[in-house]
């Protein structure tokens, strides 16, 4: 399949049931939208990993886009943009988060307003229209 876009250096995938990984995953590959997909299962994996950017014993990076999830054990989405606003990671990126669900309630999107880094919210699992207009918001944040 041909892109309209630039593929992304990394996205990452944060979510607890492998069905919508899987989907997703395919989806992005199917696209061309990165050229590296990381998938982790909960907040705190996604969390750990995000620390782990930039010390001497990992040669992670931080990913361009990160798709979390809501409802997740362990640590949910709202606790990781807690976590990973506390802590200041990647303040100097230009990383993009957007959340996805498959259950919003009113309450939840309303929290996802207070989130500056959280840019949109979108059903499980993604669609091909989904990321085309992902990919097209992101190049135009990019060319600014």
């Amino acid at each position: 399949m041909e892109t309209q876009f630039e593929p992304l250096e990394m996205v990452m995938l944060v979510d607890d049931d492998d069905t919508t990984n899987f989907v997703n995953k395919r989806l992005l590959a199917k696209m061309g939208v990165a050229k590296q997909i990381v998938i982790k299962k909960n907040g705190a994996e996604a969390l750990e990993y995000l620390q782990s950017v930039g010390k001497a014993e990992g040669d992670n990076k931080f990913p361009d886009l990160i798709f979390l999830d809501i409802k997740m054990p362990v640590m949910d989405g709202f606790t990781f943009l807690d976590e990973y606003h506390a802590s200041n990671l990647g303040e100097s990126e230009s990383m993009i988060i957007l959340m996805l669900t498959s259950s919003a309630s009113f309450y939840d999107l309303e929290r996802l307003k207070t989130y500056q880094r959280v840019k949109q919210h979108f059903s499980k699992a993604l669609t091909e229209t989904d990321v085309k207009e992902i990919m097209a918001q992101y190049n135009q944040k990019k060319q600014k």
